[in-house]
């Protein structure tokens, strides 16, 4: 059931009885989307988004079997949006500095607009769901399109050279490696990579969840300032 939107919910349907399953389809993800605001995604079930529908729940039973599967059609969704917020924030024929910005601030005005979505994708794991591996590529997306930023910045004109701590490899899981495919990255890269992005995702959900309230003045520059360090430390050239 879920492959159908895992291959694009949005791809027009050929019958009639295909465009009515798609919209509903999508008229029972919104009000899911609404209801995360409401009572968080723990608190999600298939009978509440059936009575906010006027549905009978068995008739949303015929869409998502489980609530575990609405949640994982939720974070496909999900993953997809803040993916495309990134890529179509990335400008390939800008200067590798002003593309690496514009990524970050692309993932943060979407996590600004879609908070709780934000929530779900990277705050505390909903007790008792553990996400499938198919969400594992769409996941992908957002952290890849940085990591392209910094491939071409490497064939360019290079990087600064890097004089910090080392990582150790075998701190780095074997599935992460995929960022070495083609030589693009030393293991160390990798490693700094991994950090910008856990850094990135992580500022932006202090800034939802208001823990950087008394600590900064504007939110705003200070992540700017954040995204420049990362950079830098990956050896872009930010002065």
């Amino acid at each position: 059931m879920l492959s159908f939107l895992y291959t694009g919910l949005m791809n027009a349907p050929r019958t009639a009885r295909e465009r009515a399953r798609a919209e509903l389809t999508r008229e029972i993800l919104a009000t899911a989307r609404r209801q995360l605001g409401e009572v968080g995604a723990p608190g999600l079930s298939l009978r509440s988004v059936a009575r906010d529908l006027g549905m009978a729940s068995s008739a949303v039973y015929r869409y998502f079997a489980s609530r575990d599967e609405l949640l994982t059609a939720l974070l496909i969704e999900s993953y997809n949006e803040v993916g495309e917020a990134a890529e179509g924030a990335d400008r390939p024929k800008a200067v590798p500095e002003n593309r690496w910005i514009g990524v970050w601030n692309g993932v943060r005005n979407w996590a600004l607009a879609n908070r709780h979505e934000y929530a779900l994708l990277f705050g505390t794991p909903v007790p008792g769901y553990a996400a499938p591996h198919l969400t594992t590529e769409i996941a992908a997306r957002m952290p890849l399109t940085l990591a392209r930023i910094v491939a071409d910045a490497k064939r360019g004109n290079g990087l600064r050279p890097y004089t910090g701590p080392e990582c150790d490899p075998s701190a780095i899981d074997p599935a992460m490696l995929v960022l070495l495919e083609e030589g693009a990255f030393t293991v160390e890269e990798t490693a700094r990579l991994i950090l910008a992005w856990n850094r990135l995702v992580g500022i932006i959900g202090y800034e939802l969840h208001g823990h950087l309230n008394n600590v900064t003045a504007d939110d705003a520059a200070f992540f700017d300032y954040a995204a420049r360090a990362e950079g830098a430390n990956l050896g872009l050239a930010f002065d």
